[in-house]
């Protein structure tokens, strides 16, 4: 049994305040309990956010060679515990452990390395006519953190959170409490001095509405559902604090005329799929040219029924379950909205797959005869669940890809380079993936419309945790 009945806050181990409840921690592939987890509230945001506070003083002037040796000396304890934490991802979420040790856990590491190499080369002050500019830490960074990917958000945040000069109060999801536990103890045997980095748990509503609303805390950052974002800048509105979310997405992906269909279709299907679909950038809008539809059709079909899903702990399952029963049930119930709206099910369908009477799986779902304003098509399902939106033209493929509240990410398949290119940049997105290329962790990753704002990542993610500061008259010294 894991009993996270402890937070980090300070450079200690410290009891929750009086008044606080246990939560259990529930193996997604089994319905077991595994253990429980502690749910902190206000004094608990209030001693972290203090330990912070009177951390940043010293932490704010560090020089980037102090900083540096942090985190390397993290990322060398990462590397010594990666496996455990692909072992606790896998146990907390129901991911496949392939996955998790191919992607889950090793996009952590890649986060840390990232924000190191970002530090070595940023350049914090530089000269503009006459004034010397400055970049200067924000101050105390609120790090609100997701359960579908949990251990690269951690990072993702984090890391450049630390390069920056900050200090940090992190609250990870209570679903995928076991690697963010991991984390806080790889940063304290880091070193990491008191304060600088502190880590509690609890829901959304109570220690996530603490920390954005807090005086002593400037600048939240947040990924999440949009709704979630939302709730977050409302909070922390009164204090004028900056609140940078990274939130849905309900991504396109456009197979053009002179694509491989073959390759697009059963490639967009399983990126649609990984992870049980939950994924952000999931590309969850297939558009193909009305003429090659019905053979899109099919071998979007064949390639969905391929997947095998089961036991995370089978080399054999693709996909897993989703990560809690209040997931699988939404999945259910977009499925059952799928079909009541009138789109065809052409592979998968409501239900767990055959032989799985326990655990929340879903079944990798296609729908066929998909129109963009059907709730499949608009909202964020967050499961392995696919809408195949027919085309007549390029410029209706553009307007069907953008005609959405949300703007994370795009995909796009041509033969053609520079046609891609030319779509690309007419599609309103964060980013773009052109014929299966991979994301690239230097570069700005965030969204436009209802998928946020703010850029995580490489140099663009360390930015994010830093102010301007303009200095006249002393341009000469710089």
């Amino acid at each position: 049994m894991h009993n996270l009945n402890t937070f980090y806050i300070g450079g200690e181990w410290v009891k929750p305040a009086d008044g606080f409840s246990l939560a259990d921690i529930v193996n997604p592939a089994t319905e077991a309990v595994i253990g429980t987890v502690a749910m902190g509230g206000a004094a608990d945001v209030d001693r972290a956010v203090t330990a912070a506070r009177d951390a940043f003083a010293s932490w704010s002037k560090s020089s980037r060679e102090e900083r540096l040796a942090l985190l390397r000396r993290i990322a060398v304890g990462y590397k010594a515990r990666i496996g455990e934490i692909a072992e606790a991802i896998s146990t907390e979420i129901g991911a496949p452990l392939w996955l998790c040790r191919e992607y889950q856990a090793p996009m952590g590491l890649v986060q840390i390395q990232s924000a190191i190499a970002a530090l070595e080369a940023f350049d914090f002050v530089t000269v503009s006519g006459t004034t010397q500019v400055v970049r200067e830490p924000v101050g105390v960074a609120a790090l609100i953190t997701p359960w579908n990917w949990p251990i690269n958000q951690i990072a993702a945040k984090v890391a450049p959170a630390l390069a920056a000069g900050c200090t940090v109060v992190l609250k990870p999801s209570e679903i995928a409490p076991l690697d963010a536990r991991i984390f806080a103890e790889i940063v304290h045997d880091a070193g990491a001095p008191a304060g600088v980095f502190n880590m509690l748990f609890g829901t959304g509503p109570a220690v996530g509405a603490a920390l954005s609303r807090h005086q002593g805390v400037d600048m939240v950052s947040i990924t999440g559902s949009t709704r979630a974002g939302v709730d977050v800048a409302m909070q922390a509105a009164p204090t004028v604090k900056r609140v940078a979310q990274e939130l849905g997405g309900k991504s396109p992906n456009v197979i053009l005329d002179d694509a491989d269909l073959k390759a697009a279709v059963s490639a967009g299907v399983v990126s649609c799929m990984l992870n049980s679909g939950q994924t952000c950038t999931a590309p969850t809008r297939m558009l193909v040219p009305r003429a090659q539809y019905q053979a899109a059709i099919a071998i979007a079909q064949a390639t969905a029924q391929a997947l095998t899903v089961g036991d995370p702990a089978s080399p054999d399952s693709k996909l897993g379950p989703s990560s809690n029963r209040a997931q699988y049930e939404r999945v259910q119930r977009m499925i059952e909205t799928g079909i009541r709206e009138g789109a065809r099910v052409v592979a998968g369908g409501p239900g767990r797959p055959d032989g799985l009477a326990q655990g929340f799986y879903n079944r990798p779902t296609v729908f066929a005869d998909v129109s963009n304003d059907m709730t499949i098509a608009r909202e964020e399902i967050f499961g392995p669940v696919l809408s195949m939106i027919p085309y007549d033209d390029e410029a209706e493929a553009i307007r069907i890809a953008n005609d959405t509240p949300y703007g994370l990410a795009a995909y796009v398949w041509s033969g053609d380079p520079a046609r891609a290119r030319r779509v690309a940049g007419d599609l309103r997105a964060g980013s773009v993936q052109i014929n299966g290329a991979k994301m690239d962790f230097t570069a700005p990753f965030g969204g436009y419309k209802a998928s946020g704002n703010g850029r995580e990542f490489g140099a663009y993610g360390l930015a994010e945790f830093l102010e301007y500061k303009s200095v006249a008259g002393c341009a000469a010294s710089a």
